[in-house]
């Protein structure tokens, strides 16, 4: 059978594939947005950044498995926190720095941007102190 198109123009017959290769073709941008869902908000929007960052979907998918990997190997909480924490460092994680913040634990400590609160810090004086009324 001969394929019309244009030259260079790729053409697979999946019949001629390994079996261990024709598992990918079940692979796509949904699945990968569902799976992310499952295991929440912030994960499903690091997977939409990760497949929109390519000009082609299908060469983010490596990186979503790994991504969505790594929640057998730390938990699903710690992804779904490890998330969070890379979305407010920036809007268009990768992988690697969620994989980074899950290795060195960064998932674990209070976010930088939460104000402290005021039981904290035994010291902290009220207004009364100063002489003001609190209202």
């Amino acid at each position: 059978m001969r394929l019309h198109g244009r030259d260079g123009q790729y053409s697979t017959i999946v019949d001629h594939m390994p079996p261990n290769h024709q598992k990918y073709l079940e692979w796509n941008g949904e699945r990968f947005r569902k799976w992310a869902l499952e295991i929440g908000e912030n994960t499903e929007k690091v997977v939409n950044a990760i497949l929109s960052a390519y000009k082609v979907e299908q060469q983010g998918y490596r990186s979503c498995m790994g991504l969505l990997k790594l929640a057998d190997k730390y938990s699903v909480s710690r992804l779904e926190a490890a998330c969070f924490r890379a979305l407010s460092y920036t809007s268009n994680p990768g992988y690697k720095s969620i994989q980074n913040i899950l290795k060195t634990g960064s998932d674990k400590l209070k976010q930088e941007n939460q104000p402290p609160s005021s039981s904290e810090y035994g010291f902290t004086r009220g207004a009364s102190y100063y002489g003001r009324k609190e209202k």
